[in-house]
């Protein structure tokens, strides 16, 4: 129990500490956002926890193809929200763009060939 505290609360300081880098600065803030810290520690949890190379490669390997269907979502809110729309609005409307992506990958991922 102690070991997944851990792991949340380290999960939990990456979050809070990119919402104060980016209070501060928009543009460095986005820098560390970006960078896979999350992916990066889950694959350590998921090494610690399996040791299993095989499961890691996978994880890794299906980490990049859902990445891929996030991408619109950063390129449409601000359009949104530079059109006057309200944040709420607009986060959903990303959101929502991201869920049918994601929807879209895992359809089309297996017919042609990605392993998700």
């Amino acid at each position: 129990m102690l070991y997944l505290f851990i792991k949340a609360a380290l999960s939990g300081i990456i979050v809070a500490a990119v919402s104060e880098i980016a209070r501060r600065s928009p543009g460095l803030g986005a820098l560390v956002a970006s960078l896979p810290l999350v992916s990066l520690l889950g694959m350590i949890w998921l090494w610690r926890d399996t040791g299993d190379t095989e499961r890691l490669a996978e994880h890794a390997g299906a980490t990049f193809w859902f990445v891929i269907p996030s991408l619109p979502m950063f390129l449409l809110i601000p359009v949104l929200l530079r059109a006057g729309i309200n944040f709420w609005v607009a986060m959903a409307a990303g959101c929502v763009l991201t869920i049918a992506l994601y929807m879209t990958m895992v359809w089309l991922g297996p017919r042609i060939g990605i392993r998700l």
